[in-house]
């Protein structure tokens, strides 16, 4: 072999050498925004999605039945109130003291802003309409504060627990017309126990 072909051989080397390196580059890159997406994904479902746009809890207590029961577990949208109002008869999350307080009750709503409510004996009235009711509910045997009509603020809600006979809600002062801010989400889908899972009603 000459001292040509050697200097052939170095040259092809070297040209080998680059494009190695020159094809690693894009691997780099594309492994990198990889990570650096499933970084972003990761921080959406830890920090961003239970804050802003979904939520798991728990119910605590009968006050639901027979719609829902003691330790179901429920998936919370709290995106959708953030451009609309609730509507007549969505179960929705609420804190009862303010956000302040690490506690929530889970209610069904029944009288809308600006509305009239009104409970004569186990029937309640919108407005002087009488309410058309078509779900699993106990009778009324308390009206309490709502025993006279009861007309909202354009942020009030009145809501009651489907279970009437224990539920402390809208009817109690303890509780009373609740506000839009005060309200966590609407309670959308049942994920335990299993062989309930499905749409809330």
């Amino acid at each position: 072999m000459d001292t040509k072909d050697l200097k052939m051989n170095s040259i092809d080397i070297e040209h080998l050498d680059l494009s190695q390196t020159s094809s690693k580059k894009p691997r780099l890159l594309a492994s990198l925004k990889e990570i650096i997406i499933y970084a972003i994904i990761f921080i959406m479902c830890v920090f961003v999605l239970p804050r802003y746009v979904i939520q798991k809890t728990i119910v605590d207590g009968d006050s639901m039945e027979t719609t829902l029961h003691d330790k179901d577990r429920l998936l919370l949208d709290k995106l959708t109130y953030q451009f609309k109002n609730p509507e007549r008869f969505d179960i929705i999350v609420f804190y009862p003291y303010g956000k302040d307080v690490d506690e929530y009750y889970v209610k069904r709503v029944i009288g809308l802003p600006e509305e009239t409510v009104q409970i004569i004996g186990e029937d309640i009235y919108i407005n002087g309409d009488k309410l058309e009711e078509n779900y699993g509910k106990d009778p009324i045997t308390y009206s309490g504060i709502a025993e006279e009509p009861l007309t909202l603020g354009d942020d009030e809600f009145f809501l009651l627990g489907d279970n009437r006979e224990i539920s402390l809600d809208s009817r109690y002062e303890e509780v009373g017309l609740v506000h839009r801010d005060m309200i966590a989400g609407h309670a959308i889908v049942r994920i335990w126990p299993f062989d309930k899972f499905g749409i809330v009603k």
